[in-house]
């Protein structure tokens, strides 16, 4: 069984596209055409991670791609995936050095001083600066920038980034 914690969301299955089961996927990681050792992707279905083999797949837009699962036909048959979640696998990604910001979604941040500022609950990347928006411990929102210079070390297993922050950036 798949679990949560494994895999990192990727994007959103929209509706059909045309009668032969190709389906538009809203990605805001393009990892699954960065790397060759994945052939599937997750969707989650019903509350479970099921993983579904890509028979092929092209792209529609920098954000959009039209895809076609293996045993998926029909317009009928891909109109159940119409908003559904797409995740991939975090292994995939990390053994090939293909990490994106999103990726770190759901990821906590500490400081250096080891005091916790709260969870990653997304990444804006629509400025020149990338951003992960915090959720802090009491509810507010924190934007820090997604610099590599800042983190000082990850933990994967336990989903954990330390950052060194200019003084200042987080009152």
């Amino acid at each position: 069984m798949i679990k949560k914690e494994e895999v990192y969301r990727i994007g959103l299955l929209a509706k059909p596209h045309g009668i032969k089961g190709e389906i538009a996927f809203h990605f805001t990681d393009d990892i699954f055409d960065r790397t060759d050792d994945c052939g599937y992707l997750i969707c989650l279905m019903d509350g479970i991670m099921v993983p579904f083999f890509i028979e092929e797949y092209r792209f529609k837009g920098d954000t959009v791609a039209l895809v076609k699962f293996e045993g998926i036909n029909t317009a009928e048959q891909a109109r159940r995936f119409t908003n559904i979640e797409v995740y991939y696998p975090t292994r995939f990604a990390e053994e090939n050095d293909e990490l994106s910001w999103s990726y770190f979604v759901g990821f906590h941040i500490l400081t250096k001083e080891l005091e916790g500022l709260g969870e990653i609950e997304a990444v804006d990347e629509s400025t020149i600066n990338t951003l992960f928006i915090v959720r802090r411990l009491d509810g507010s929102e924190l934007l820090i920038p997604a610099q590599e210079a800042f983190i000082t070390e990850m933990d994967h297993k336990l989903r954990t980034i330390t950052m060194d922050l200019p003084e200042g950036m987080i009152e």
